[in-house]
């Protein structure tokens, strides 16, 4: 792999910019040595080429406007640390009255003796590294999220080096969800890069659960994570995004989802007080007929926090539906970007697509970027998006309060009801009720 060392762009100013970050990748490709199949490595060797041609995205890239990683990536980090797993605790990612199979990743380290499958036949859960083999890996594997723009998957393609393999088999029901824990944790700043595959096949259905934590004492770490779903005909994924990390955790995110006929894929995304920066992109691909999906989003921010969420609902064929509701509640001096993108293909008559972003800010400070987007190509729809911007309602603040009510109270009632619409659309109840407590915790702590 030596000779993509030549691939080294000088004059591209994000390269020059992250010249410390860059130059530990490159080094750190050209050392790589992995025990896997030839086509993994062809694969690694163009998506790090890719790579080296664009560099890490700036400003002037109008995807990342609002999104400046240069702060994060200007620096030099652990790659692939040794991690000390008996010293980890997960209780942070606690659900109360959650029944739930446990897998844990340590730094994106599948971590055995943590986890709690049980005898579920049907379910395969192995280390991303060891699952080269599956046949839903070869069929799979990087075939979706690396046709998509973001230049940050091929850098993942190139060099992940953990995360975790799950495949539901055909018509198998998961007697209970699968709460999926990622652990930051670490005594020097690291970077590292975690790839998920989850195939589930035809009539099969799956509630999977992802919560981010960072254990007390964490250094910086910054995390350039991609999930690959496919969901196969007639098979149903409930699918929880629970970000209640550490302000030391920085998370650069991609999900793409792949779906076929008569498929449903329901997506809840929350973030939390907590983690500093936050971006995530998520892509929804409906490419058969019949096929639903649904996107949910509340983001409640803190702080100097940063969220960014950009989404994608490309409707390819025809008698599709998706909806779509993304509500941002920024406080302090935080900021919440949410960009929403619909596509509805020239061949995808018969498409009922639904979005809406609602915004409350509380705090002179705080910072919303809203930018949602709709393409239709076909004739024959039902499309609608629209999007609102308040600051927090002080005249019900004064209406509650006249009749007894606190101001700490009467501020949580207000964001509840806010955040309701989004909340009462959760599946899994001791989910809702839970983000429910943490909204309400991260509005006292920032009262």
């Amino acid at each position: 792999m030596d000779n993509l060392n030549s691939g080294l762009i000088k004059k591209n100013m994000s390269t020059i910019v992250a010249d410390s970050l860059y130059q530990q990748l490159v080094s750190t490709f050209q050392e790589l040595d992995t025990q896997e199949p030839s086509y993994l490595t062809t694969l690694r060797q163009q998506a790090f080429e890719r790579f080296q041609l664009e560099g890490f995205p700036t400003v002037k890239n109008e995807e990342w406007k609002y999104t400046n990683i240069h702060p994060l990536i200007n620096a030099t980090y652990a790659l692939n640390a040794s991690v000390d797993v008996d010293s980890v605790d997960t209780s942070k990612s606690d659900i109360p009255g959650l029944d739930a199979h446990r897998i844990v990743l340590v730094n994106g380290e599948y971590v055995l003796a943590f986890s709690s499958l049980e005898d579920e036949i049907g379910l395969v859960v192995k280390p991303i590294n060891e699952a080269y083999r599956e046949a839903n890996f070869e069929k799979h594997y990087a075939q979706h999220a690396d046709k998509s723009d973001n230049v940050m998957v091929q850098l993942n393609t190139a060099l992940n080096t953990a995360g975790v393999y799950l495949s539901v088999a055909k018509s198998k029901v998961i007697s209970k969800p699968i709460h999926i824990v990622h652990v930051a944790t670490g005594e020097d700043a690291f970077f590292a890069q975690t790839r998920n595959l989850i195939v589930v096949e035809s009539h099969a259905e799956v509630e999977i659960i992802e919560s981010f934590i960072t254990l007390d004492g964490a250094a910086k770490n910054v995390h350039n994570k991609v999930t690959e779903i496919v969901v196969e005909e007639n098979a149903k994924v409930q699918h929880y995004y629970l970000q209640v990390a550490d302000a030391s955790s920085h998370y650069i995110m991609h999900t793409e989802v792949y779906q076929e006929q008569h498929s449903l894929y329901n997506n809840y995304n929350c973030n939390l007080p907590g983690a500093s920066f936050v971006r995530h992109n998520i892509n929804v691909r409906l490419d058969a007929e019949q096929v639903e999906s649904h996107l949910y989003g509340i983001n409640l921010t803190a702080g100097q926090q940063f969220v960014d969420n950009h989404t994608i609902v490309d409707h390819m064929k025809p008698h599709c539906e998706s909806y779509e509701w993304y509500k941002n509640i920024p406080q302090d001096e935080s900021t919440a970007v949410f960009n929403g993108k619909i596509f509805v293909r020239e061949d995808a008559q018969k498409t009922n697509a639904f979005q809406q972003n609602n915004n409350m800010l509380i705090g002179d400070k705080s910072t919303v970027y809203t930018k949602p987007q709709l393409e239709i190509f076909a004739d024959d729809v039902k499309c609608s998006h629209g999007c609102t911007m308040g600051q927090f309602d002080d005249d019900a603040l004064f209406y509650l309060r006249a009749r007894g009510i606190g101001e700490e109270a009467a501020r949580v009632l207000l964001v509840h009801a806010f955040a309701f619409d989004v909340t009462s659309r959760f599946s899994n109840e001791n989910v809702r009720q839970y983000i429910e407590h943490l909204v309400e915790r991260g509005l006292e702590k920032n009262k």
